[in-house]
Formats: C-alpha cells, structure tokens, sequence
C-alpha cells in the first residue's frame, strides 16, 4: 500500500454507515503510551528519540504489522504537504504533523487503525469506527495493546496507572471520543446547551480535528476529560449515557423544524445545494459550511438524490492538501478554490 492509493478516496469510517450514523459521523479511542526504559519526549535526546522510533518499528514487524495491508510513514522524511495531507484524515494528530526528529504513523488499509510514534508520548494507539461504536472501537485496541506491551513493556505504576508526559492522561491513557454532525442544534443557536452541559460531567467539546481545533462544518467532537481513577468501562459508559441524549436533541430539534420551520430549513438546504453546483471557486470554510447543510438536506429526505457516502467524503477530499496531492502540486489559494469547486461539481455528478 502507498500514500497515493489513498487519493481520491476515503477511509471506512465516512462511509456514512454504522449506528446513529445521520448524527454520528465516528467513534474514536485512542490510548497514550510510553515505554518503560526511555524518558518522556520532553526529555528525551535526539538519540534516545531515535531509540524510540527504531525499537516500535521493529515491534510493529514482529507483530506482522510492517506491510500486509499497513503503510508506515517516516515523518521526518516527508514534506509539510504530506503532514497536511495525513491530519486532514484524521490519521495523525496535528502535534504529530508538525514535530520534528524521528516520528511515524502506522495505520491499516481501512484507516481504522492508526499508531502514532514519538507524538507527545511515545505511542498513541488509536481505532476509528463509524456511527456510535466506541466499544468496538475500544475492542478494536486491545489486542494490538497487550501485544506491544510484551515487546516494548509500557511504564506503568500500580498507583497511578499508565504514566504519560501530561498528567491529564495518567491512568488509563484513554479518550474516547465520538464525532457528532449537529447543524440543526446549529440552526436554532441551542448549541451552547449541549456544551454547557457535557462540560458538567466533565467531558471535553472539541472541533473537527480535535483538540486545539475549531468547529467546522457543525461537527463538534466531545470526549473524556479524566483518565485517573476511572476504569476504561467507567469511561465508555459516560460516554454511552451522554450520546444518545445528545443524538435525540438533535433529532428532535430536525423534526421541529420540518414541522414548524421547514421552509426557512429549505430554502438554507437549497440555497447550500444550489452555490455547490453552481460556484467555479469555493474557500474550504465556506465547503464545510454549505455541505453541512446538504447533508442535513440528504438525511431529512429534502434532497433525494444525493449519496450520503460522497457528501462525506467531501469533507475530507476538498481539504488543502488533498486537492494538492490530487493534482500533483502545489497550488496557490485561488488555484485550490477554482480546484475545490470543479472536484465538487464533478463529485455530486451535477
């Protein structure tokens, strides 16, 4: 498998499928570990970081994760495009992205699966389902986990747990997280609601590339906060208890407004419809915003012939770097809104 296979398509994950998947675009786990007989990164030495690098490399091929199906990426031997390109999928974290010294991603054909080496700690494991599948997500982990903690031998405290470079990820070293889509909480400005009360529990509202990132196109990302004395069921369990509250609001607002609203919700779905098939240049910021609606249009019934799979699938192959792989070079922010526009006309076959 290559980086260029990638193009063009996307990972299972946007597919449009799973439970809940009209309001639940993902499900996300992913686990923080360091190895027991190296410092954090923030006190590692290049060599040591080296050291790092080279001993998962070679867990990940005992473990028959070195090809068959898996794609390593160096970072340090990649341009920022690449980076750009690897975080728009979500594959790696934006820290990752732009680190420096020797660092990776592994992750599988489906993109399910993704080890980040050398980020803020020495691993970030992390699985990706579609819909509202964070259990599976978490079972996805488990026994890549335990694997390579026979060959690496993860720093672990009987006190405290995991031991991981920030404190707020000593214990488990998990976040669970669920990506939602929630334009109709949007719409209405009840948005703030839903923050107000998910923060009380002690659960993180995120953007659409994760932390230190903002919303786009109405989806928000909410995850664990705590990770010391909790047990990884205690926090799939929160997690399970706030989604579908969360997933009923928004649905109860749409039926309000097809009830109530529904031509002022028409005319933002058609309006949104109309410029995508209409506009020969197109900003990424405004793309989100416009296929946000049509994919509210597509799950409420208002726009009957559209396929939900490559509206999401637009979110991610209409970003930067994306455009840019796909024509093979870089391009100017003109020269990627004409592109952007062209790729989404010829997408939505229109």
């Amino acid at each position: 498998m290559t980086l260029d296979e990638l193009i063009g398509q996307s990972g299972e994950w946007l597919k449009g499928i799973g439970p809940e998947s009209d309001i639940v675009i993902s499900s996300r786990v992913r686990l923080a570990r360091n190895l027991a007989r190296f410092p954090f990164l923030t006190r590692a030495s290049d060599a040591q970081r080296a050291e790092i690098h080279l001993a998962v490399r070679r867990a990940l091929d005992k473990l028959g994760l070195g090809d068959n199906g898996h794609l390593y990426v160096e970072l340090e031997a990649t341009n920022e495009m690449t980076n750009r390109f690897l975080l728009e999928r979500h594959l790696i974290s934006r820290e990752l992205a732009n680190g420096s010294g020797d660092r990776g991603v592994l992750f599988n054909r489906s993109e399910m699966l993704a080890v980040m080496v050398n980020e803020e700690d020495h691993l970030r494991i992390q699985a990706i389902r579609a819909g509202f599948q964070v259990h599976d997500a978490f079972q996805d982990l488990q026994w890549l986990d335990d694997q390579l903690d026979r060959e690496l031998e993860f720093a672990f405290s009987n006190e405290f747990g995991y031991l991981t470079a920030c404190p707020t990820n000593v214990g488990t070293g998990m976040r669970a997280s669920v990506m939602f889509h929630l334009p109709a909480l949007v719409f209405t400005k009840q948005i703030d609601k839903v923050f107000s009360s998910v923060t009380k529990i002690n659960l993180a509202v995120r953007g659409f590339y994760g932390e230190g990132t903002q919303a786009s196109g109405d989806f928000y990302q909410i995850s664990n906060q705590v990770t010391l004395g909790k047990s990884e069921e205690e926090i799939l369990d929160l997690i399970d208890r706030v989604v579908p509250k969360i997933v009923a609001y928004e649905r109860a607002v749409r039926e309000h407004l097809i009830d109530k609203d529904r031509l002022r919700l028409e005319d933002k779905i058609w309006r949104a419809f109309g410029v995508l098939k209409s506009a020969r240049s197109i900003s990424s910021e405004e793309t989100m915003d416009l296929l946000s609606a049509v994919r509210l249009g597509v799950n409420l019934g208002l726009l009957a012939d559209v396929d939900m799979s490559t509206v999401n699938e637009l979110f991610i192959l209409t970003q930067p770097a994306h455009l840019q792989r796909l024509e093979k070079r870089d391009l100017t922010p003109g020269e990627r809104d004409a592109a952007r526009a062209d790729f989404i006309r010829k997408h939505l076959h229109i």
